[in-house]
Formats: structure tokens, sequence, C-alpha cells
């Protein structure tokens, strides 16, 4: 490098601020119901010839820990290199330091970017949800490919700008929902668009989770912040607040309003996936809170259930869409035999005014025709989509020029509204009643209140 590192730092930052401010000050939205208005995509890189054998894909990993690991095994057989990696907390950059012994490491993304963006090429991120929008954008602000794990953002707001300003710098995007690279979704897809279900006039889905405490109160306690943890990047642009052994990192920080999206966050673009993508429905008109356990100010209900609303779009009908969480389910369905049960760890049933579909785990896994004798009266769906050869696999062929920038299928122009619309849920449980949006003017407009819901505050340093 030629430049200084401070004069590194000081010219990303001052573009990273420009370019914030001038997108918060043009926001707005079309008169449309489909989606958000988009920037129109430059066709000079619509696809690019992939780089010759010797250049291999440079990735930085932003978390190194926990999901950070599964993007490092994914990745290792795909011909990447690391030149460098960042982790908050350097015990959990093992993974990383094994794998890319050479590899530069770091405990702020911030710097991280700063002193290396002209030695990656795309960047994997897997941290608190809190973190990603700002990590995300700085990545496209950059030019750098990115994979950002689910939910794609922390708010309503985020996604929003995730959705329509990913195409302005044209790289390749991918949410880290991985069950949308299956076999299963691509079935569902194919057995409602064939019409093989006749309208779908309900959605339920359901989890498990959470595995982490939530319905709590703040912590009074506090605790020395170890050495190896940086606590005041690990806080980011969330509000400061002092650091309690294992109340927040590494893992309980999802049931907490501050850090995480709760189970609804943590599982919905999994769950949910093949409702979006095979219903497609666009804005909801209401979002409703149905039950749930107490909320607090500062975490997340353990148990809730929520309703959302769709319009009639195109030849699709009008339904709706229903979340379970905390080991609540839906009623077992007339059509399932007796001797057969709901799967108690996550899933879906697709309600048809033909037949019945239902789908067990969490990832799309084994969707089935109810009863068994319909199945076999209505078989395997024609095949209607592409098969996918891996979704991290997606992403990097994406980022090689090996295939169009849009290649990749939960790309933000998907992830994005999806991410917006399950996020609502959150809004809705935050507010206690039933919310009516209007998604092209991202506005609630029964509760005007309810708004300062939609995004949040950030800290000093952490506003891009």
């Amino acid at each position: 490098m030629t430049q200084s590192n401070d004069s590194v730092r000081s010219t990303t930052r001052r573009d990273f601020l420009k370019t914030a401010t001038a997108t918060a000050a043009g926001l707005a939205f079309a008169a449309g119901c489909n989606a958000p208005r988009v920037q129109t995509r430059p066709k000079a890189r619509a696809f690019v010839a992939p780089p010759p054998p010797e250049q291999k894909l440079r990735i930085a990993f932003i978390g190194t820990g926990g999901i950070g690991g599964f993007h490092l095994a994914r990745t290792k057989d795909l011909g990447i290199v690391c030149p460098c990696f960042c982790d908050v907390d350097t015990h959990r950059q093992k993974p990383a330091a094994d794998l890319y012994p050479k590899a530069r490491r770091y405990q702020d993304y911030r710097k991280m970017f700063d002193k290396e963006h002209k030695n990656f090429d795309a960047v994997m991120i897997g941290i608190p949800d809190h973190q990603h929008y700002p990590a995300t954008m700085i990545a496209m602000q950059l030019g750098k490919h990115v994979y950002t794990q689910k939910p794609l953002t922390h708010t309503v707001w985020e996604a929003r700008q995730l959705t329509e300003q990913h195409l302005r710098y044209n790289v390749a995007t991918q949410m880290g929902n991985q069950g949308h690279a299956g076999e299963g979704w691509r079935l569902v897809y194919e057995w409602i668009n064939s019409g093989s279900l006749g309208d779908i006039t309900e959605v339920h889905t359901w989890t498990d989770r959470p595995i982490w405490p939530q319905g709590m109160q703040r912590p009074k306690e506090q605790d020395p912040v170890p050495p190896n943890l940086n606590w005041d990047v690990w806080l980011g642009p969330a509000p400061e607040r002092p650091y309690v052994k294992k109340a927040y990192h590494p893992f309980n920080w999802r049931g907490w309003w501050d850090f995480g999206c709760g189970a609804l966050g943590d599982m919905a673009c999994h769950l949910m996936d093949g409702l979006f993508w095979a219903l497609d429905p666009g804005y909801p008109t209401a979002v409703e809170p149905f039950a749930a356990t107490p909320i607090t100010e500062e975490a997340f209900p353990k148990a809730s259930v929520i309703k959302w609303e769709f319009p009639r779009r195109g030849r699709r009908k009008a339904f709706c869409a229903y979340w379970y969480d905390g080991n609540l389910m839906p009623t077992t369905p007339a059509a399932l035999e007796f001797s057969r049960h709901l799967p108690r760890g996550g899933g879906n049933l697709f309600v048809g005014t033909k037949a019945t579909l239902m789908v067990a785990g969490s990832y799309g896994n084994s969707p089935r025709i109810i009863p068994e004798a319909k199945m076999k009266e209505i078989g395997k769906p024609p095949k209607m989509l592409e098969r996918s050869p891996g979704h991290v696999k997606e992403w990097v062929m994406a980022a090689r020029g090996e295939k169009p920038i849009d290649y990749p299928k939960s790309n933000f122009s998907y992830a994005g509204p999806m991410s917006e619309t399950i996020l609502l849920g959150n809004v809705a449980l935050r507010v206690g009643r039933r919310i009516e949006w209007d998604g092209e003017n991202m506005n609630i407009t029964n509760i005007p209140e309810a708004n300062q819901f939609l995004s949040k505050e950030y800290r000093d340093g952490w506003k891009f």
C-alpha cells in the first residue's frame, strides 16, 4: 500500500459518511405495490469472465466463531484464499487461524476494511444481528461481494436500505439461509406453482426456538471484560452497557432487543423461505401479534404467535401466514392421519383449496402432501426451477465472475424484502397490537408512534 493507514482510514470513512448521508436524504419509494424501488443495475458487470486460475477469490471473514466456523468450512474447498479475518473475541479466532495461519487478524472490522480493503474481493459476515447492516453496507460501498447471515438486518429500515442499495454497487450478494439451495423448497415452489394444491389460503410456520433466555430484565451486576474480548466493538452500534458474563456473548445475545431479533429473526428466514419464494407475497397489509408471553423493555417474549395478512397479487389470492415459537404449534389438520403428528422441532403447513402440504424441519426438508393417499394421487410436481450447486458455492461462483451477479438465489433483491416483512412481526410484538402497513411508503398507518421501532439509534462511529 502506498498510503498510510491513517490516510486510508480518513478517505474511506469520509466516503462512507457521504454515501450514508446522501442515501438518508434521498430516501423515496415507488408508488407500485409489488416491491421497493431499486436502482437500475449497471450493465457493465452483468457478467464477468472468471479470473485466471492462479487468481483465487480473496475472502475476508467477519466473525470466525459460531456460524463463522460454518463459513470457513463451506469455502475452504472452493478455491479461495483468506488474507485477513476479524472476530472481537481472540479466543474465537482459532478456527480461522488454524486454517489460514498467515492471514492478518483483527478485532474491529472497521479497521480491517480501512487497512485491508485492497487485499480482498469479498466478505462473509457471521456476527450478531445488530452488526449485520453496518458491516454489510461498508462492504458494498467498497465494492466487495458480500454474504451476510440471516436475518439480513436488525431492523425493518435496514432491510429496505439493503434492498434498494445493493444493486447500486453491482456486487454479488447472498443471505445465509442455506436451505434456499436445497431440494425441499424447490419442491414446495413447484407443487404450489403447478396448481397441485389449489389456492393457498393459510400458511402455518412453527419452531422450537428460542433455546436461549428471553422475557428477562437487564442484569444489574457487571463483570470484568475478559482480555480476549473487545467489548466496545462487540456492542458496536448498540447502546452502551456493562459486560456481564454469559448474558450476551457469545450466544445469548439473540434474546435482547438491542442485539438480536428473537426466535422469529433467528429461524423465520429459514422456515418461511418457502412461503416467500413460492407465493411471492409482496407487502403485507397488516401484522398482528395473536398471543405472547410477557414482553420486557429489554427482551423478546418466551413464546409468541404472529399473523401476517397478504392481499391478492395477480392471480394469487389473498392469504394469511401464522408464526408460532416457544414450542407453540398450530392445530393438527384434519388431513393428517390420526397416527401421525406435526414435527416438533419446526415445520410448515401450506393449506390449499385442493390439498395441504406439510414440511418437516427448518430448511424445507421432507415436504409431503397429506394425507399419504393424496400424496400418491398427486405425485411429484413438474420440475420448474434450476437446481443449485450449493448455497455458498452460488455466491462464490458469482463473485468470481463464473455466473451473473444475481445468480445467488437468496441475493438481497429477494432476501431484503423477506427480512423486512419478517421483522415487521417483531415490531408488532413490541407494540403489542395489530399494525396496518403501508409498504410503499414504509409507514405504520394506524399507530404512528409504532414507526419508531422500524429503525434505531446508532452510537457514534457506527453510522454508515
